[in-house]
């Protein structure tokens, strides 16, 4: 009998088929390379493409070369955007709603990167762990080969330490405490290039995950970047931030060139996404030690979207996505399907080769079809998302969401069924700013969506790691 796992991959056998038989033989030194970047709190207006102020030249280059996946869908907050990729499933799962530095996964959890060491894989993660920020909780005790940067959250760009506390002291080399100079985000590029440029020309095909701290707070960018800020843009904060966009555009052009300069440009396909919506907080945030950050608020904008980082609004979760892979993936394209965090487990173990040997019970499905040109029809999945605390719930299917605030009677044992239901509901392709809420003019199709949601809760904290004693 079929593992649930192998029905569903089942679906795009034929595209699976395709690919290896366009890789010849598919042998390991045959298959892909993956590169996976991904930013901190870029908002969806953040970008030049999308009408930012800063120009993203690098990032226009990797959108003109490849495809947009323009309806691509994160937590609202970073570690659970983190934990879906990880896995394939979505964060709460996990019972992981928030950003937190307790272990987030079950030590035996079956993530990307072990996966695609099983496949064969070489695996680098340079940047941003944030999934269990002590050493024995570090990247490579999930499957990376080599890992560098931070255990823990954003950190200051020059001392590189994090908040104040017990996990302050994070940089880290193969879970290693170090310590380094130099801006953070160069520290990451110039990590993930080496890394590339150590590669053999064709051989062992490598996965190589670059989570950024750029542009979470606190933003202190160097003069050379300010320099380059248009002059239309003013305020101290506003000029660091808009630099700092400048400073991390041009480091995924530093990796996407190492790439190509390596003669791996046909043989990878190169992701590039944000884990959150944009955000608007202080900048100094007095949590971290003192580094005479800039004061005032983030201009983190996902306009025309509404909400920010931390909402189940379009702002908080529709981030941009962009994915290169030359002679596979169409230049200039666009995807406009829903897709999520949670889908590029199953795409990537695809593309490897991986077939699991029980269940993982992912909740993403495989992108293959649709990156490489011939897009699925997905009108009948369901992408469920939950805010902090699950003080609220989302629901997707197709066209329609549903937001959900406070405790689901049904669903949650506190939850008063008396207490009159907090609900949203919008038809995103009418209203994709969602200023329109249907709830209370189409009553039967909201019933349907919160039993759906229901539905789509009942895996919640099936997978949760055990707390341990903090230091």
């Amino acid at each position: 009998m079929k593992t649930a796992a192998a029905r569903r991959l089942h679906p795009v056998a034929i595209a699976i088929l395709a690919t290896l038989f366009a890789f010849g033989s598919g042998r390991a030194d045959e298959r892909p390379n993956i590169v996976f970047i991904i930013a901190d709190d870029l908002g969806w207006a953040d970008v030049a493409f999308h009408g930012g102020t800063m120009p993203t030249p690098h990032l226009d280059r990797l959108r003109a070369e490849g495809a947009e996946l323009t309806r691509h869908y994160v937590a609202p907050v970073c570690t659970p955007t983190r934990a879906a990729l990880m896995t394939g499933r979505f964060w709460s799962r996990f019972g992981v709603t928030s950003p937190q530095n307790e272990r987030a996964l079950p030590a035996d959890t079956v993530t990307l990167p072990r996966a695609l060491q099983t496949a064969g894989y070489d695996t680098c993660l340079t940047g941003k762990w944030h999934l269990g920020s002590r050493p024995e909780w570090g990247p490579n005790h999930y499957g990376f080969d080599h890992s560098y940067g931070s255990l823990a959250g954003g950190v200051g760009p020059y001392d590189h330490f994090y908040k104040k506390g017990p996990y302050s002291t994070t940089w880290h080399r193969n879970g290693t405490l170090i310590t380094e100079t130099g801006h953070v985000t160069d520290l990451i590029a110039d990590e993930a290039v080496r890394w590339i440029e150590e590669r053999p020309a064709a051989g062992t095909p490598y996965f190589l995950y670059v989570p950024f701290t750029a542009v979470h707070l606190p933003v202190k960018e160097p003069q050379a970047y300010l320099d380059r800020v248009p002059p239309t843009i003013v305020g101290d904060v506003p000029r660091h931030y808009a630099a700092c966009i400048a400073h991390l555009d041009e480091a995924v052009g530093r990796i996407v060139d190492a790439v190509d300069r390596k003669g791996h440009r046909e043989r990878t396909l190169i992701v590039f996404t944000s884990d959150n919506g944009g955000s608007t907080a202080e900048n100094n945030d007095t949590k971290y030690p003192a580094d005479d950050y800039p004061q005032g608020a983030l201009t983190g904008s996902n306009r025309p979207l509404r909400g920010k980082k931390g909402d189940l609004y379009e702002g908080g979760i529709r981030v941009p996505t962009l994915a290169r892979w030359p002679g596979r993936i169409r230049p200039g394209s666009t995807i406009g399907y829903p897709a999520h965090i949670s889908d590029w487990m199953p795409t990537f173990c695809s593309l490897a080769g991986y077939q699991p040997d029980h269940d993982l019970k992912w909740d993403g499905i495989d992108l293959t079809i649709d990156l490489t040109g011939s897009p699925a029809c997905h009108s009948l999945r369901l992408i469920y998302s939950v805010a902090p605390g699950f003080r609220s719930r989302a629901l997707i299917a197709g066209d329609s969401k549903l937001i959900v605030h406070g405790p689901v009677p049904g669903l949650d044992p506190k939850a008063d069924p008396n207490a009159p239901l907090r609900a949203e509901l919008y038809d995103l392709a009418a209203d994709p700013g969602e200023t329109n809420d249907l709830a209370t003019q189409n009553r039967p199709h909201l019933d349907e969506m919160l039993e759906r949601l229901r539905t789509a809760a009942q895996a919640d904290r099936d997978a949760v790691a055990p707390r341990e004693k903090q230091p």
